[in-house]
């Protein structure tokens, strides 16, 4: 069942190990086929160094029952599921504890558009969302995980593939694309960004970026009118 897609999210999963935003087994990436109704994901605490295509596990999207694997799914599944079912543009997603990103949701910050290198996949500001209640840790924990990234980019009433990412507070990392491999690359952005932003601020807490040259360096990437990269 989706063996295609199961070696490509394996490859993604794969590929955080590689880029070094993901150390044993942290950090998970899924991808959805929407034509089944089927998410690949990576199973629950088995190591990047021995993970293989078979052993990605196949979740409905509408229940979270697995319909095929031999593992138990990652324990964020119900987060990713909950943004599946939130926003029909993401078509994968990966999240980390990757260090600088980490710093930012642990002080609760979000990462600031402060130069052209943020500003040529995100368009703003990376939120940080609000502390999780104790109700909902104690009550479906990554299910409330997945619910308050939804409010949080429901209350900054933002296009969700404009900032293809957020910081869950005290947690980490959570980024989106339009498959595995596109939601990986956001991550490592973000890392790297994040690591960026941070220098700049012990450097010049006062530094800020103006809006026309984020829209700038934002749209001729992504915008209607694109000129970044070759024509296809």
């Amino acid at each position: 069942m989706l063996e295609d897609l199961k070696e490509k999210v394996c490859k993604a999963n794969l590929e955080m190990v590689n880029k070094n935003v993901v150390i044993y087994t942290w950090g998970n990436v899924s991808e959805i086929d929407r034509k089944s109704g089927l998410v690949v994901i990576k199973p629950s605490g088995v190591d990047y160094s021995t993970m293989k295509p078979e052993d990605l596990v196949v979740v409905e999207l509408a229940t979270g029952k697995t319909v095929e694997g031999k593992y138990k799914p990652s324990s964020d599944t119900p987060t990713h599921l909950e943004l599946y079912r939130s926003f029909k543009e993401i078509g994968g997603i990966c999240h980390t504890h990757s260090t600088n990103a980490v710093a930012f949701a642990q002080a609760g910050k979000s990462i600031i558009a402060l130069g052209t290198t943020h500003a040529d996949d995100f368009l703003g500001n990376i939120l940080c969302t609000r502390d999780l209640t104790e109700e909902e840790v104690n009550n479906n924990y990554e299910l409330n995980t997945g619910k308050v990234i939804r409010e949080t980019i429901n209350n900054a009433n933002y296009r969700i593939m404009d900032c293809p990412g957020i910081l869950v507070k005290n947690h980490g990392p959570f980024t989106w694309g339009v498959d595995a491999n596109k939601a990986v690359y956001n991550s490592v952005v973000m890392e790297k960004v994040a690591e960026m932003a941070l220098k700049t601020i012990l450097l010049n807490p006062e530094n800020n970026m103006p809006d026309y040259i984020l829209n700038k360096h934002f749209q001729r990437k992504h915008g209607k009118n694109a000129y970044y990269g070759q024509n296809k």
